[in-house]
């Protein structure tokens, strides 16, 4: 049996959990950051493998600030598919929409994750309600098991990339 390989790449605004996801799901994940006002911040982007069952899914998180477009677009070069991963504490703002635009435009496999769901003040069905009739997913990016869950239910929705594909 042939191994399947997929590059998933993770957008979302500053703060949505994109780094924590992907070290939750690869504790060895590489990690490129800067100190900013808000603590640290990625800036150039996050790098980790998983492996469910014979999938080996490459993911890349991306910058979540406006002015790293350039970096995103670097980034998403190839991918098959893509994570948005939207914060539930805050609205679903003019950057986020801007990232679901461009990647509904590019024709990418995407599925939505709700992160923070459980947190004081989070309202996932306003995201749930803004992304309707997209494929949407409450998930922690600290919780293991749920996110792998989410992530090996999204691969078995895309077609293999790789040898034997």
């Amino acid at each position: 049996m042939t191994e399947e390989k997929y590059k998933i790449v993770v957008f979302g605004a500053f703060g949505a959990g994109k780094s924590t996801l992907i070290q939750t799901l690869d504790p060895q994940a590489k990690h490129i950051e800067a100190d900013c006002a808000g603590g640290t911040t990625t800036i150039a982007l996050d790098y980790g493998r998983v492996q469910i069952g014979d999938k080996r899914i490459y993911l890349y998180g991306t910058p979540g600030q406006e002015r790293f477009e350039f970096a995103r677009g670097i980034i998403g070069r190839g991918m098959d598919g893509a994570i948005l991963l939207v914060d539930a504490t805050s609205p679903v703002d003019e950057f986020v929409s801007h990232l679901h635009d461009a990647i509904s435009a590019e024709k990418i496999p995407f599925v939505v994750f709700v992160n923070k769901c459980d947190t004081v003040g989070a309202q996932p069905g306003a995201v749930r309600e803004r992304f309707a009739g997209a494929a949407v997913k409450d998930v922690s990016s600290r919780d293991k098991k749920a996110a792998r869950d989410a992530l090996g239910a999204f691969i078995g929705t895309l077609r293999p990339h790789g040898p034997g594909a």
